[in-house]
């Protein structure tokens, strides 16, 4: 069994903002698997279901993103998963352009403070993650408002298109494939 997790924000307020992509992520593969994510235990909002004919466990934390590591925990160790090789978390990436997907199996939180929690409460780095790139900060913007901002239409299409190919990433890594993920998901857009 396989726990993805996406990180976000509760409440809706911060719905569709670029902070929330993991969540969004987590509702497209609901919708798409036909798995309600609506069982709220261990401090998240979550779903069983079966992928490609793999079992998985939907969550979205409701600890707010900088606490994400608590409610991960605790479906780990409720679900006793190997987060090293039976946990997947899919999150916004400042540092990819719009769209941009990044595959890895493990890592450095690189600034992020969900994935720093996360760390922080595993006790190590080793799991894979989906990163979805969000942009770049412009010049002379707070960081806290530019992730909790929300994205523009354009900019939503892309999103779109992304969260297909991150469902694509991710069929591959339940099959035990991460490599085969990075090979054919950690390009550069054209």
């Amino acid at each position: 069994m396989y726990i993805i997790a996406g990180l976000g924000n509760p409440t809706r307020e911060y719905e569709n903002t670029r902070h929330n992509i993991g969540f969004m992520a987590i509702d497209m593969l609901a919708d798409k698997y036909d798995i309600s994510v609506t069982n709220c235990k261990h401090r998240a909002l979550i779903g069983k279901g079966v992928i490609n004919g793999v079992k998985v466990v939907l969550v979205k934390p409701l600890t707010y993103m900088n606490l994400s590591g608590e409610a991960i925990r605790e479906i780990v160790d409720y679900y006793k998963a190997d987060a090293e090789s039976e946990l997947i978390v899919i999150y916004d990436d400042i540092s990819l352009d719009v769209g941009q997907l990044r595959i890895r199996k493990k890592g450095s939180a690189g600034g992020h403070n969900g994935i720093k929690n996360i760390i922080a409460n595993l006790g190590h780095d080793m799991f894979m993650r989906i990163k979805i790139g969000v942009g770049e900060k412009p010049k002379g913007y707070d960081l806290v408002d530019y992730v909790l901002g929300h994205f523009g239409s354009e900019e939503l299409a892309v999103i779109k298109e992304s969260l297909e190919k991150a469902d694509g990433a991710l069929r591959l890594m339940l099959e035990g494939k991460a490599d085969a993920a990075m090979n054919e998901y950690n390009t550069k857009k054209s």
